[in-house]
């Protein structure tokens, strides 16, 4: 797909990195699947670079309406799933 991260220019390479590793989590999700724990470990590792609800949202919100993939819906499907699932989101 041709759009780009949402990142933050304050950040440091790692943490624009980790980041951007999260966000490819979630189309993993989308396009082929994802197990529940990678998910999960790149979303915890994502909420250490964004912790404040607000910045998430707003970054996740970026994401979508760029990628049409919904950070919000797949981290709440991983969730509520068991440990061990594939999350596939549609």
């Amino acid at each position: 797909m041709e759009y780009q991260y949402p990142i933050d220019y304050h950040w440091t390479t790692d943490e624009t990195i980790t980041v951007i590793h999260f966000f490819e989590a979630i189309e993993k999700a989308y396009e082929k699947g994802i197990e529940r724990e990678e998910l999960m470990a790149a979303y915890r590792r994502f909420k250490e670079i964004v912790p404040s609800i607000a910045e998430e949202k707003k970054l996740c919100g970026e994401f979508e309406e760029m990628s049409g993939y919904s950070s919000y819906r797949t981290i709440k499907k991983a969730k509520e799933a068991g440990s061990g699932d594939k999350i596939m989101m549609k």
